[in-house]
C-alpha cells in the first residue's frame, strides 16, 4: 500500500551541496512512499569571455549544473531500478547540442550532462528507466540577468534574445508534451532550435551562422 503523503510545504535543495542529495532522495520516498518522476531543472548561466573567466566560475556551473543533477539522479537511480518504471526528465539546453560565444563554462557543463544521461539512457533500458533531455533555445526567464560573469557576480540584466524569446508557459506545454510522448531529445525555441539539425549538416554551417547571431 502507497504510503499517504505527509504535509509538507517545501523539500528544498541545493545542488551544490551533493554529499546531502542522497538523503534528501530517501526523504522524499519515506514522504510520498514512491517517486515516479525527476525533473532536473536547476542550473545556473554564464556570460563571459573565456580568456576573461575565472576558473572558479567553470567550477562553480559544473558543480551546479552537472555534478549536482548527477548526484540526485544517482540518489534515486536504486528506487528507479527497483520500480521498473520511472522517467528522469533532464532540462538540458541546445547549447548541449551546440556551443555559442560567451557561454563557455554553460556549454561545457550542458553537454556533460548529454554524455552522461545517454549513458545512464543505454545501461537502464532493461529496467524500463526513460530518458528525457528537454533542450531549450531562448525563453523569457531570468536565466540571463542570473547569469554569473567572469568574476562570479550576476549580470543582472537582461538581453534581447531571451526578452523576446518563447513564453514560458508555451515552453511548459511542448515540454509536458514531448514527456508524454517519452522523447529522448526535445528542441524547445524559435529559430534557432534548427541550430540542431545545422550543425548536423555541417559544423562549419552551424559556426557561421552563431557566428552571424547577435548573442550576448
Amino acid at each position: 500500500m502507497r504510503k499517504q503523503p505527509e504535509q509538507v510545504s517545501v523539500l528544498t535543495l541545493d545542488l551544490a551541496e551533493t554529499k546531502t542529495l542522497a538523503a534528501i532522495a530517501e526523504t522524499a520516498i519515506s514522504i510520498y512512499g514512491t517517486v515516479d518522476i525527476l525533473v532536473n531543472n536547476g542550473s545556473i548561466s554564464q556570460r563571459s569571455p573565456i580568456i576573461e573567466t575565472s576558473i572558479d566560475v567553470d567550477r562553480k556551473l559544473m558543480e551546479i549544473d552537472y555534478l549536482g543533477t548527477v548526484a540526485i539522479s544517482k540518489a534515486l537511480l536504486p528506487h528507479f531500478v527497483k520500480k521498473q518504471s520511472s522517467h528522469y526528465v533532464v532540462v538540458s539546453s541546445l547549447m548541449g547540442k551546440f556551443s555559442s560565444p560567451l557561454r563557455s563554462a554553460y556549454c561545457g557543463a550542458k553537454h556533460a550532462l548529454h554524455g552522461f544521461f545517454d549513458a545512464l539512457r543505454l545501461e537502464h533500458d532493461k529496467d524500463n528507466v526513460k530518458v528525457t533531455m528537454i533542450c531549450p533555445g531562448f525563453i523569457n526567464t531570468n536565466v540571463a540577468r542570473n547569469a554569473l560573469t567572469a568574476d562570479g557576480s550576476k549580470q543582472d540584466d537582461q538581453d534581447d534574445m531571451t526578452e523576446n524569446g518563447l513564453d514560458v508557459d508555451v515552453f511548459v506545454q511542448k515540454m509536458i508534451t514531448a514527456i508524454r510522448k517519452e522523447k529522448f531529445e526535445a528542441y524547445i525555441g524559435k529559430f534557432e532550435k534548427f541550430g540542431v539539425f545545422m550543425k548536423r549538416l555541417s559544423t562549419r554551417l552551424i559556426h557561421k551562422l552563431v557566428m552571424r547571431s547577435k548573442v550576448r
